[in-house]
């Protein structure tokens, strides 16, 4: 479980980068009126790359924590009165569900574009709002 925790856990340094990279590299280039190019799309794909493989370490290391035992033990009830235990057994998890499915909209989206503009739109939204809920929802004690 110790390894899971550390994969986890370094590859959230890459996953935050790399979507702080694609998120202001879509605004950017949408509010600079730029063009689209194979770099762009390299970007926004090495995001949704980063992001489904910190989703699969997640659902990993939330089977292997003994999370499960403790709703037992406690109930639902008591999980949700903890605010330490309701953020790492629900709000968390599910935050980042989402914070995923957005970035994997985002992707799909913007491949049904045509031109430019409207591309980075879209990743610009949907990258944008997935960095607020990650933001929102780190462990920042943790982290430093």
């Amino acid at each position: 479980m110790n390894t899971v925790q550390f994969l986890h856990s370094g590859w959230a340094y890459v996953v935050l980068l790399i979507l702080v990279l694609a998120t202001f590299n879509a605004l950017i280039k949408f509010f600079g009126d730029k063009e689209f190019d194979a770099k762009d799309f390299r970007i926004s794909l090495f995001t949704l790359i980063t992001m489904h493989i910190q989703l699969l370490i997640g659902i990993v290391l939330y089977f292997l924590k003994p999370y499960f035992s403790i709703i037992k033990e406690v109930g639902m009830g008591g999980v949700m009165k903890d605010s330490v235990l309701r953020n790492l057994i629900v709000e968390h998890p599910l935050t980042m569900i989402i914070a995923v499915a957005l970035v994997t909209i985002g992707y799909s989206k913007h491949k049904k574009k045509l031109v430019s503009r409207p591309k980075f739109k879209v990743i610009a939204i949907f990258y944008s709002l997935a960095l607020i809920l990650v933001l929102a929802k780190i462990p920042w004690d943790l982290w430093f």
